[in-house]
């Protein structure tokens, strides 16, 4: 049996957390702003597709998508 859940994917379309993906939005929405703060110290994340991003900025950036996992439960 599938279920659906989300996965936040950076600027470069990559999954943050490769393992990881959250039963709802709020918990995904949550994770990116985890993940952003750790671009704060230096004030920007690198992007091979549109360069330097302001961390501010980051989340905008990002997408959310819907995924399908299977549930061995």
């Amino acid at each position: 049996m599938s279920k659906k859940q989300f996965d936040v994917l950076s600027p470069d379309g990559f999954s943050i957390h490769f393992s990881d993906t959250y039963d709802t939005i709020e918990q995904a929405q949550d994770a990116l702003q985890e993940w952003a703060k750790r671009y704060e110290f230096q004030g920007y994340y690198s992007s091979v597709n549109y360069g330097r991003i302001h961390v501010m900025d980051l989340p905008d950036y990002c997408n959310i998508i819907e995924v399908e996992t299977v549930d061995n439960e």
